[in-house]
C-alpha cells in the first residue's frame, strides 16, 4: 500500500506517484485510476511529463503484441477518461489555466506541476543536492539527496512492467534512483558516516553486481567501518565475475581504491574532521557522455580540433540542419581537448527542456555555479564579471542549440585564452570573428556504417540496397539514421526492405522516425518554431511546389509568386535558418542550385495540409497539432 502525501493538502491538490506502483491522490484521498489499459496510458504520459508522447508509443504500451483495429478510438477514450480524472485545467503555476491534457505534435501532452508528481520533486531535490555538493556543503547535499530517495516507495511502476514500453520507462527511473543513491552514499562516506550506508550499498550490490560505482562505494564503506577483509573480498569477487561474464578487467578507479586499501594509503584510519571545510567549487569537465556510435565527421572533427588546439582562444560556430549531429561533434571534440583546457570544459544548453530560450541571467547563473564566480566567493552578477573570469582562465565552453546571435553575444570573451563552440541551426552571421564549420548530411557509406553499429553490420550486409534506401529516406541525417537504427534494433523481425518501403511513403515516414522519447518530427518542429511567419509561409510554398531534391531560383520564384530579387532574399533567409541548403559551387544566383532536405519538405507539407481551423485534436487531416502562429500562416496561405 503506497503512502499518501504528507501534511494537510489544500483543496484541489493533486499528487501522483511513479516511484512505486502507479498511484494518485486528490485532497489527500486515493484516486481510482481506472482499468489497466487506462493506467498504462496514464503511466506513459506521467513518465514524460510536459512532453508530447507519440500516439504510436501509447499504442505500443497498451497493446504490445497486436493492436486491434479500434486501437486509436479506444486510446482516445482512455485519454478522455484521464482528462476527466485529473481535471481539464492546470490550477496554478506557469501553466495555470491552460488545458491539462492536449493533443500536440503527433501525440498527447500532459501538463503536470512540479509539486504534483513525485519524479519531478525527485529530480528537483537531486539537482539541489548536487549543487550543494559542488558548492562545498556536503551536509546539505546529503540531506537533499536523502529527501529525494525517501520519495521512492519500491521499484518504479512495478505493477505495470509487463508492458515493454512502461518497463523501459520504469528502468530509466530506476537508473536515476540508483545514481542518486550512489551520490548520497559517497557524500555520507565523505562526512565520516559510512555505517549509515553500508547495508544499503550491500543490497544495491546484490541487485547490480556489475555496477562498479556501487561496489567501489561499498568497499569504501566497509573499510571505513573496520571491515577491511570484507572490502577486499568485494573487489576480488567482482574481478572474477567480470572476467567470467564479460572477459574484462575492473576499471582504473576501483583498482586504485583496492591498492590503496592494501597499502594503507587511503586515509581511512586517519581522524576525520567533524564537518567538511567549505570550498570554492572548481570548474571541471561538465560534458555529456561521448556518443558511443559516433560515426563519420572525420574532416570536421580534425578541423575543430586544429582550431581549438592553439594557444589563443577561439569562437567556433558549428551549424547545420536539425539532426545533423552538431552537439555530438562539439562534445566529441571537448572530450578530446582535456589537456588543452586545464581550467575545465563545460556544456550548457541555451534553451530549456521545452525549447524556450533561457534568459541570459539564467545562463550566467549556471556559469557562476560551475566556476565559483570571478573572484572565488564573489557572485557573478553580470556579463562583465563573466568576461573578467574568462580573462584569467583557459576553459572550453560549449553553448548548445543557440537560437540567434543576441542569445550569446554577451557571453563571448573579448580577450583571453578560453574558447567557445556554438551549435546552431542558423548561420549566426552577426557574430564576428567566428570560425565556421558547416555540417552537411553524412556520406552514404558513413550512414550505412552508423546503421550497422546500431543493428549489426551483418544485418546491413544481408540487404545493403535496402539499408541504403533507409539512409536515403532519412536524408542521410545522423539523427534520423540513428532513430531508424534504434527502432530496427528493437524490431528484429522487421526486414530492412519493408522498413525502407515504410520510410519511402511520404504520408508515414515521420511516423516511423520515432524511437521511445526521441522523435525526428519533434526536432523538426523545434526548428520550425524558430522561423519567422514569413519564412514559414515561404517554406510551405516551396515544399508544395518543388517537392524533394534540387531546385533553381526560377523555380523558387514561381513557387513563391514574387519577383526574382524577393525570391533570392527569401531563399537566402531559409538558408540562414538552416531549412534550405545550397550544395552546388556555382557563383551566380541564376546558376546556383538549392536543395530542400527531404524530411524538412515532408514536415512542411504535413503542416500545410492541415487547415488552420482543423489544427486541433481529432482532426482527420493529419496527426500533428499545429502551433497557433503557424496555423495562422497556413490559413492565410489557403485563403
Amino acid at each position: 500500500m503506497t503512502r499518501p502525501p504528507t501534511g494537510t493538502p489544500a483543496p484541489g491538490v493533486l499528487s501522483l506517484s511513479l516511484l512505486g506502483p502507479l498511484s494518485g491522490w486528490a485532497d489527500g484521498r486515493p484516486l481510482s485510476l481506472g482499468p489497466r489499459k487506462q493506467r498504462l496510458v496514464l503511466a506513459m504520459l506521467l513518465s514524460r511529463p510536459n512532453t508530447p508522447v507519440p500516439v504510436d508509443v501509447l499504442t505500443d504500451a497498451v497493446w504490445p503484441d497486436a493492436p486491434p483495429r479500434t486501437a486509436r478510438k479506444n486510446l482516445q477514450v482512455y485519454v478522455s477518461s484521464v482528462r476527466t480524472l485529473l481535471g481539464t485545467r492546470c490550477p496554478d503555476g506557469p501553466d495555470g489555466g491552460r488545458e491539462r491534457l492536449v493533443h500536440s505534435y503527433g501525440g498527447y501532452l500532459l501538463r503536470i506541476g512540479p509539486a504534483e508528481l513525485d519524479t519531478l520533486r525527485f529530480r528537483s531535490l537531486a539537482a539541489a543536492g548536487r549543487r550543494a555538493a559542488d558548492d562545498g556543503d556536503p551536509r546539505a547535499a546529503a540531506g537533499l539527496l536523502r529527501r529525494a530517495l525517501d520519495l521512492r516507495q519500491g521499484p518504479p511502476l512495478h505493477d505495470l512492467r509487463d508492458s515493454p514500453e512502461v518497463a523501459a520507462e520504469a528502468e530509466r527511473l530506476e537508473a536515476r534512483c540508483l545514481t542518486v543513491h550512489e551520490d548520497w552514499a559517497e557524500t555520507e562516506i565523505s562526512l565520516g558516516r559510512a555505517s549509515a550506508v553500508v547495508d544499503g550499498l550491500r543490497d544495491l550490490a546484490e541487485r547490480h553486481p556489475l555496477r562498479e560505482r556501487v561496489l567501489a562505494a561499498w568497499m569504501d564503506a566497509l573499510h571505513r567501518t573496520g571491515r577491511r577483509a570484507e572490502a577486499l573480498a568485494v573487489y576480488d569477487d567482482y574481478r572474477q565475475l567480470l572476467a567470467r561474464e564479460l572477459g574484462l578487467e575492473p576499471g582504473a578507479a576501483i583498482v586504485a581504491r583496492q591498492r590503496a586499501m592494501l597499502t594503507g594509503r587511503d586515509g581511512a584510519d586517519r581522524p576525520r574532521a567533524a564537518a567538511a571545510a567549505p570550498r570554492a567549487p572548481a570548474l571541471r569537465a561538465v560534458l555529456p557522455a561521448v556518443v558511443s556510435d559516433f560515426t563519420g565527421r572525420g574532416e570536421q572533427l580534425r578541423e575543430l580540433l586544429d582550431v581549438l588546439g592553439g594557444a589563443n582562444g577561439r569562437v567556433v560556430a558549428v551549424t547545420g540542419a536539425a539532426g545533423a549531429g552538431k552537439t555530438a561533434l562539439a562534445v566529441q571534440a571537448a572530450h578530446l581537448l582535456a589537456d588543452r583546457y586545464p581550467d575545465g570544459r563545460i556544456h550548457i544548453r541555451v534553451r530549456d527542456e521545452q525549447g524556450v530560450v533561457r534568459p541570459a541571467l539564467s545562463v550566467l547563473g549556471e556559469l557562476a555555479r560551475l566556476t565559483g564566480g570571478p573572484h572565488g566567493a564573489e557572485p557573478m552578477a553580470d556579463a562583465e564579471h563573466w568576461r573578467h573570469w574568462l580573462a584569467g582562465h583557459r576553459s572550453l565552453v560549449v553553448l548548445d542549440d543557440v537560437p540567434d546571435e543576441a542569445a550569446v553575444r554577451a557571453l563571448l570573451p573579448g580577450t583571453g585564452s578560453s574558447s567557445f563552440v556554438l551549435t546552431a541551426r542558423k548561420q549566426l552571421a552577426g557574430l564576428s570573428p567566428v570560425h565556421r564549420i558547416a555540417l552537411p548530411p553524412l556520406a552514404p557509406a558513413e550512414a550505412l556504417e552508423l546503421l550497422g553499429r546500431l543493428i549489426g553490420a551483418g544485418r546491413v550486409g544481408l540487404d545493403r540496397s535496402a539499408a541504403l534506401r533507409i539512409a536515403d529516406a532519412c536524408g542521410l541525417l545522423p539523427l534520423a539514421v540513428r532513430v531508424s537504427g534504434m527502432r530496427l534494433a528493437v524490431l528484429r523481425h522487421l526486414p530492412l526492405a519493408e522498413y525502407a518501403e515504410r520510410l519511402a511513403d511520404p504520408a508515414g515516414a515521420l511516423d516511423e522516425l520515432v524511437a521511445g522519447d526521441i522523435s525526428v518530427r519533434a526536432r523538426l518542429m523545434s526548428g520550425w518554431q524558430d522561423l519567422s511567419a514569413g519564412s514559414g509561409l515561404a517554406l510551405t510554398r516551396l515544399a508544395s511546389s518543388v517537392r524533394e531534391g534540387l531546385f533553381t531560383l526560377p523555380e523558387a520564384t514561381a513557387a513563391l509568386g514574387c519577383d526574382e530579387r524577393q525570391a533570392l532574399r527569401t531563399v537566402e533567409a531559409l538558408i540562414d535558418a538552416g531549412a534550405v541548403t545550397s550544395p552546388s559551387g556555382e557563383v551566380t544566383a541564376h546558376s546556383v542550385l538549392y536543395e530542400l532536405p527531404r524530411l524538412v519538405g515532408l514536415f512542411a507539407r504535413e503542416l500545410s495540409a492541415v487547415p488552420a481551423a482543423a489544427a486541433v485534436e481529432g482532426t482527420a487531416a493529419h496527426r500533428t497539432a499545429v502551433p497557433a502562429d503557424v496555423a495562422t500562416v497556413i490559413g492565410a496561405t489557403s485563403a
